[in-house]
């Protein structure tokens, strides 16, 4: 990994970056505090890459036995993160916090582009299987989501209230900040639809930056935007947008710096996604760029999707749901399930939950492990960085939004053919999977109700029970969390069905 500008992994060797140090020492330090133990044997770990999920349900659990361990591990967790780092210009080496405090000057204009579609609100609709689910039709939907244990209780009740309160979704009075305005996750067409004005953030390539135009033209938001360079006289606004964006790995403090200079309550979403180790320095660059920007005005809000495929505390009943599936499989499926167990050598169709857990605020919880090995270290550290970050500033008073997403067919999932199969095939395991339209409908929604809702985990005077009840709030997780079987125990045998099933099919054409 050879040297470049903007936030880097710091060296282990003189010419060799490690991720695999890095990320051991930053895991180890946040469980330092609260169990040194296991934060020894994270250190002590010779096989991360294929071990590394046991040590991220020791942490979970370490911060799910007392409210306050969650904090405590989240802030060490980020201090050393940001420790960690580095931050690289002009070929001087400087750490995260050094950089952001000192952005250089920049020569930035800023792009206004208004909507030319109708300035009514448009319905929210959520496109589902052909359909466009809207009013009762998505009423039922949502119940059906709910009895089948895809969606989280209080999921299913925000889009209900949602529902309800169709002026929630006059966003005129929100200034909306996208970091990675072109995600494909991301909320960007709703939002345009919604009279947002939208502060858009991504890399600036004119293709990029065109489709982007497009989508706000077509509906009735105002899109606000970072320009390189001035407008030519007698250009096109549309034109000079070609001229937007910026990197958020390379110019991390001077985003930060003109974020701050619109001088409106922000409500700031980390959407940015890149593959790789990469994932984990654009999350740790949106960190930075968030936790300056709300330093500087701590009414800013932030937002962050978490995956589904991560290691989680739930509530009880989401957790005896899981051993209630377990224990009630079909005759067929026990019988079937004993040899394919004993043939993979004990690594397929294990039980997701043996067991509860009781915190030291009198409540029990389960915690469920939806890790996905393939998918790997750095994205589970890239996630646990903005499930910290949530948690942190929730604790200090800032609105959250965090929402679990459900797992859905991305490009970054279909050009990977293992994921992709065992994917086409959760089904057979009670899992769904999403079309990427259907993820952005409802978690966009649910953005509109955790700025509007009051009596929701995102709003930071709600009581919670603890803190990590923050990622249970609203969570859509697509049925693995309710899943009988360890979700990476059943996939395999999912990706196996979906090969067939996909070969099978191109046979026929």
């Amino acid at each position: 990994m050879p040297d470049q500008e903007g936030l880097q992994f710091p060296h282990a060797t003189v010419n060799k970056r490690s991720t695999t140090q890095t990320g051991q020492a930053i895991f180890s330090a946040a469980l330092e505090k609260v169990h040194p133990q296991a934060a020894q044997a994270l250190r002590d770990e010779r096989q991360w890459r294929k071990r590394y999920p046991q040590h991220i349900r020791a942490l979970t659990e370490v911060a799910l036995l007392r409210p306050e361990n969650a904090l405590h591990v989240a802030e060490a967790g980020l201090a050393e993160a940001w420790r960690q780092f580095e931050f690289i210009r002009d070929g001087q080496v400087l750490s995260l916090t050094e950089a952001m405090q000192h952005p250089q000057p920049q020569t930035w204009r800023t792009i206004e582009l208004e909507g030319q579609g109708s300035r009514e609100i448009e319905p929210w609709t959520v496109p589902y299987h052909g359909q466009q689910l809207q009013g009762e039709a998505l009423r039922k939907r949502i119940a059906q989501w709910e009895q089948g244990g895809i969606v989280e209780p209080s999921h299913a009740q925000a889009l209900r209230r949602l529902l309800d309160h169709p002026e929630w979704f006059d966003l005129s009075d929100r200034t909306v900040v996208l970091l990675g305005a072109a995600s494909e996750a991301g909320p960007l067409a709703a939002l345009a639809k919604w009279r947002a004005n939208i502060v858009a953030l991504d890399l600036p390539r004119p293709a990029l930056w065109q489709k982007i135009a497009q989508t706000i033209q077509h509906g009735n938001a105002r899109l606000i935007a970072p320009l390189s360079q001035a407008i030519p006289p007698g250009a096109m606004v549309k034109q000079g947008i070609e001229s937007a964006g910026a990197n958020l790995l390379t110019q991390t403090p001077e985003i930060a710096a003109w974020l701050k200079t619109l001088a409106t309550p922000l409500d700031i979403a980390a959407l940015a996604y890149l593959d790789g180790e990469k994932h984990v320095r654009v999350s740790l660059a949106m960190d930075a760029i968030m936790s300056t920007v709300s330093a500087a005005q701590p009414n800013t809000s932030l937002m962050v999707m978490m995956t589904p495929t991560d290691v989680f505390a739930v509530p009880e009943a989401t957790a005896q749901a899981a051993m209630r599936h377990y224990a009630e499989r079909s005759p067929v499926r026990q019988a079937a399930a004993a040899p394919v167990r004993s043939l993979s050598g004990g690594r397929l169709l294990l039980p997701h939950l043996e067991g509860l857990i009781e915190s030291s605020n009198g409540k029990r919880y389960g915690i469920v492990d939806c890790l996905v090995i393939e998918q790997g270290p750095n994205y589970a550290l890239a996630k646990r960085l903005q499930q910290w970050r949530a948690l942190t500033a929730r604790a200090h008073g800032q609105r959250v939004a965090l929402n679990v997403a459900p797992a859905t067919l991305t490009q970054s999932v279909i050009k990977n053919p293992a994921l992709k199969a065992g994917y086409d095939a959760a089904h057979l395991f009670g899992i769904e999977v999403f079309e990427p339209e259907t993820t952005n409908a409802l978690m966009a929604a649910l953005w509109v109700h955790d700025l509007r809702c009051n009596d929701c985990a995102a709003n930071p005077a709600y009581p919670l029970s603890h803190p990590l009840e923050l990622l249970m709030e609203g969570a859509n997780h697509g049925g693995l969390w309710q899943s009988g079987y360890l979700p990476r125990s059943a996939l395999p045998l999912a990706a196996l069905v979906g090969f067939v099933r996909g070969r099978a099919a191109r046979k026929s054409h």
